[in-house]
């Protein structure tokens, strides 16, 4: 029996993967979206029940398609899937779904590639591997497996309710780690923080959002993050309504701040000592910001209304002033740990000369190192801006017109070849 041939499989049908069959679909490219689970899986499933999107609801969507909701609100997790459901719906974007991409190689002898799924082999053209930066949870080797402690991935927590009765550890302090961190302890838990190094935006300013400022200052366009920030989280919350990330606050309101989780010893878990200088590199990330925006109202007078209380910053909580260094865990009745230490690469399918020796995509703005093998919808693909809603889409705009450009030299003829 014949493989199915198409042109383009596109592996993944989230944010990535729509976009990506929006744009081929303009250019009238065959192609098909192949996804395990449902549409928009990671963000029914992988996220907390509270969840909502980092950007304002006018900013973080596709330009041909707004939310039903305020311009100015954070959408919450299911209803940015049910958005982009709805959005590959209007675009009929061809997509199998329950179908699991067990493997792809490369033919041998011919052009393309030989895409094994849980329920046939396709033979394809081109791949795009749209399965996002989301793929596998990392939970650092501090604890043992088989401790009597409680330890989930942030991708899977839901609720306060589903973790033992007790004190709550959370270890990591970008945006999903400090809203777990302060739902936990409004449900009445003790929590303690471990707080890395981290950028902290303001979430607006001056009557303007966070990812406005990002746009007129010409961040969201960065190819390449700040030298030594590759690794720094972001602190920034649509929750509540959006709000700041304040550390302090945090701390006031009760939760115990720790510096950088180190090592497990008997029960005892130890921190760096660097939570007064991840905080005070914190505010400097805070008030440059600040800064910038400042100095782009003056330069271009802008008529916006000043903020001087912005620029206060609290006084240092006794957890910063005088820092916990190690923490009996049985001791001070921590029986849960939730590890918001992000995600690594997972791509065990792809059996194609497109990966480094760490296992991590070798690409240029997305165009991968085995010809024919494309990336989306990783951090810093192509910008800042590579990983978002809104990005994402213009990430693969481009890929698509250098599939089209592929497409054009495979189908030319030489005169002479053609005459014969």
């Amino acid at each position: 029996m014949e493989n199915e041939q198409i042109d383009v499989v596109i592996v993944g049908a989230g944010q990535a993967g729509i976009a990506m069959s929006e744009h081929l679909g303009a250019q009238g490219i065959e192609h098909l979206v192949l996804e395990r689970d449902r549409v928009a899986e990671r963000w029914r499933s992988w996220r907390w029940d509270s969840l909502v999107a980092n950007g304002p609801a006018w900013h973080d969507r596709f330009p041909n398609m707004q939310f039903d909701a305020d311009p100015d609100s954070f959408v919450g997790k299911d209803g940015v899937a049910d958005y982009l459901a709805a959005y590959a719906s209007m675009i009929s974007a061809p997509i199998r779904t329950g179908v699991e991409v067990i493997s792809v190689r490369r033919h041998n002898g011919r052009s393309g590639f030989r895409v094994e799924t849980s329920e046939d082999t396709i033979d394809a053209r081109f791949v795009v591997s749209a399965t996002g930066a989301f793929q596998k949870p990392v939970i650092p080797p501090l604890v043992p497996a088989d401790s009597a402690l409680h330890q989930i991935h942030s991708s899977s927590y839901h609720r306060p309710q589903q973790l033992p009765d007790g004190a709550v550890l959370v270890v990591g302090a970008g945006s999903s780690g400090v809203q777990i961190a302060d739902e936990l302890r409004e449900s009445g838990r003790t929590v303690y923080l471990a707080v890395g190094p981290h950028d902290r935006p303001p979430r607006s300013y001056r009557g303007r959002d966070f990812c406005w400022w990002l746009g007129v200052l010409g961040k969201w366009d960065m190819a390449v993050p700040p030298a030594g920030a590759e690794h720094v989280t972001i602190a920034v919350s649509g929750a509540h309504g959006g709000h700041t990330v304040d550390f302090r606050s945090l701390a006031a309101d009760g939760i115990t701040l720790l510096g950088r989780a180190e090592a497990v010893v008997d029960g005892v878990m130890t921190f760096a000592d660097d939570l007064r200088a991840n905080i005070e590199a914190g505010d400097a990330n805070y008030l440059s910001m600040l800064d910038e925006a400042d100095a782009h109202i003056a330069r271009n007078g802008l008529d916006l209304p000043e903020e001087p209380q912005a620029r206060v910053i609290g006084p240092d909580p006794a957890c910063v002033t005088t820092p916990v260094r190690s923490l009996d865990l049985a001791a001070h009745s921590v029986t849960s740990i939730v590890w918001a230490t992000g995600f690594a690469y997972d791509y065990d399918w792809l059996q194609v000369a497109a990966l480094d020796e760490l296992g991590r995509p070798r690409h240029q703005r997305g165009i991968s190192s085995e010809p024919g093998v494309y990336f989306l919808g990783l951090p810093w693909l192509s910008r800042r801006g590579s990983s978002f809603i809104w990005g994402v889409w213009h990430d693969a705009k481009y890929l698509a017109d250098q599939i089209a450009i592929q497409r054009g030299y495979l189908a030319y003829e030489a005169p002479a070849l053609a005459a014969r």
